[in-house]
């Protein structure tokens, strides 16, 4: 069985906003099951045009690569639908691929992991 993480994205400052995709992409590359969960302005790194407009000088790739690699990787990409009306944020503002899930969602993929992180 493959080892589990859970990566909580709760920012899109750049500082918070590109580590857990860095971690993530490093979970995949060491055949780990990566399941991540975005909310409040996390949202807005899944937002369409969103994450091409935070950068971070001397980060190895963007965050739209970053999200392209993790997502042909097989990451599991989660939107807090809870979060929504706080973030202003609906359904077709997401970027395909991005699937939806309440507070429940996260608690139940943090229980199942082996490894939990948060950003």
């Amino acid at each position: 069985m493959a080892t589990n993480v859970a990566i909580f994205c709760g920012s899109d400052d750049p500082e918070h906003a590109f580590p857990p995709f860095m971690l993530g992409a490093g979970a995949l590359a060491s055949d780990m099951e990566v399941t991540m969960f975005f909310t409040m302005s996390g949202l807005n790194l899944i937002r369409k045009g969103g994450a091409e407009k935070i950068q971070l000088d001397g980060a190895p790739k963007s965050l739209p690569e970053f999200i392209k690699a993790l997502q042909e990787g097989g990451a599991k990409m989660i939107a807090c639908s809870a979060a929504f009306p706080i973030a202003k944020v609906t359904e077709e503002d997401l970027i395909d691929g991005v699937e939806m899930g309440g507070v429940a969602t996260f608690l139940f993929a943090a229980e199942e992991a082996d490894i939990v992180l948060t950003f």
